[in-house]
């Protein structure tokens, strides 16, 4: 149904629970996203802007390419034990910063990245019943800039533009049938915070706003008309469907500590406002498609904390990094489905960069995300969802002009 689109795109466009893609750069994935108050290069331009004041005075630029492996879900419960499909994508990013913009020290930058992707497909009837298909592609294109307060306060600004767009497809035999696309593209910012509260020692915060996505699609829509507990005539035909729901707000707040050693440690608490999440409510233009596929749904989702701690050792040409991070889900046992059977994360990963000359600097990184196992009983659910991970690698080159 259009409304698990929506929900898919809800639960998976911000950086906590659901599929979210934090990680979208080679420091970011080796350091499991603790990259805010040490966020520095090109990349900073995305994850802390008002960092991009301290990087040297030349331009930076770096392409990145990350794999993600999504492994089978498997249930076990009421209905049988069956097993979602596995998943592989290749998502590229790119990032920009500038060299300082005359004699107050501004900077500029900009991102495109992809934070957040879903795709989840199964066979068995029962799931197929309400998602035998989700695809969710989003991208972001995010400009920014970083303005000096003094030399140890900074702020930065951006603006983020969010392109979204997904295939839902869900099945009934003789029952009823559902095929949709929907796209949007919404808009919202972010705002950033550094302060050097000593030569080793940075503080920062970083907050990105809501977005409401307004979006818009066509179903392929129909029904026999045979449940005896839904009186509406049979009825097929393409639709036009839309909805409104939010991407709610994240708050990052962050410390780095670097050592005579050359090591850094940062820790970042990261706060999701997903509570802005409590109904779910779409249109259709055909009264017995909205009778049928319509209605408010309750969703109640619940703000959420990630804890992560990241760890950066310095030498001559290479960094090596590893990183480590507990991830809450949003999602309720009362409202989750074959779509996000979301659960509690432990997060874990490692990389390195090295400084090929003046110019070049390449790197490479790995995460794994584990989700806990969790039992859910609901209205449409009793049993337990198990063996769910993620994998990311990631590869990068970084170019100074």
């Amino acid at each position: 149904m259009k409304m698990i689109l929506i929900s898919a795109v809800a639960s998976a466009t911000l950086m906590a629970g659901g599929y979210a893609i934090p990680e979208s750069s080679v420091n970011a994935t080796a350091l499991g996203a603790a990259y805010i108050a040490n966020a520095h290069g090109a990349d900073a331009a995305y994850y802390n802007p008002a960092a991009m004041v301290y990087n040297d005075d030349v331009q930076l630029l770096e392409v990145d390419t990350t794999y993600i492996g999504l492994s089978a879900i498997d249930f076990s419960g009421t209905t049988g034990s069956y097993s979602s499909k596995k998943e592989n994508f290749l998502v590229p990013s790119l990032h920009y910063t500038s060299k300082k913009l005359g004699d107050n020290g501004a900077r500029v930058g900009f991102s495109i990245v992809t934070p957040a992707g879903l795709s989840k497909r199964w066979d068995s009837a029962v799931a197929k019943a309400s998602a035998q298909e989700f695809t969710l592609q989003v991208i972001e294109f995010n400009p920014s800039i970083a303005i000096p307060i003094t030399n140890a306060v900074s702020m930065g600004v951006g603006f983020r533009v969010i392109s979204s767009s997904g295939v839902v497809k869900a099945s009934r035999t003789g029952v009823y049938s559902q095929d949709m696309t929907g796209d949007a593209v919404n808009y919202g910012y972010n705002l950033a915070v550094n302060y050097h509260l000593a030569s080793n020692i940075s503080l920062a915060a970083t907050y990105r706003s809501k977005v409401n996505l307004n979006v818009e699609g066509n179903a392929n829509l129909a029904y026999t008309g045979v449940l005896p507990t839904v009186p509406l005539p049979a009825f097929s035909g393409n639709y036009n469907a839309s909805v409104t729901t939010p991407i709610p707000a994240t708050l990052n707040l962050a410390c780095a500590y670097t050592f005579d050693t050359g090591t850094t440690v940062e820790a970042v608490y990261q706060r999701t406002y997903w509570s802005a999440y409590k109904t779910l409510n779409f249109d259709f233009t055909h009264p017995y498609a909205e009778g049928f596929f319509g209605g408010v749904k309750p969703k109640n989702w619940e703000n959420t904390n990630t804890y992560r701690l990241g760890l950066t050792q310095k030498y001559e040409r290479w960094v090596a990094m590893a990183g480590v991070a507990v991830d809450k889900t949003p999602v309720p046992t009362a409202t989750l489905g074959y779509e996000l059977p979301d659960s509690d994360a432990l997060i874990a990963s490692l990389g390195g960069r090295y400084q090929i000359d003046k110019v070049w600097n390449i790197g490479l990184a790995g995460l794994v995300d584990m989700k806990d196992s969790r039992y859910v009983k609901n209205n449409t659910i009793d049993g337990t969802f198990s063996h769910a991970r993620a994998y990311l690698v990631t590869a990068g080159i970084e170019y100074r002009f």
